[in-house]
């Protein structure tokens, strides 16, 4: 085994279980991403993403970014 596959190991082994979870959602979003392919956004979303930029309040977001950590669970 190599060297950081230990010391991976050896870091989840002291992990609470809170850790341990945060860190396999982090790894399955890793791989999700890897996967991931490239979308060209089409007219009406970047007819959206205008007004969002523009502040307009029709298109802003109606949750604070700690509400957006909160239900992420980070």
């Amino acid at each position: 085994m190599s060297n950081v596959k230990e010391r991976i190991i050896g870091a989840v082994s002291i992990m609470t279980e809170d850790d341990a979870e945060k860190l396999w959602k982090l790894i399955l979003g890793t791989f999700a991403l890897a996967n991931a392919k490239e979308e060209i956004p089409d007219e009406e979303d970047v007819r959206i993403l205008n007004e969002y930029h523009a502040g307009n309040p029709n298109y802003q977001p109606h949750m604070s970014h700690e509400d957006v950590l909160k239900e992420l669970d980070l």
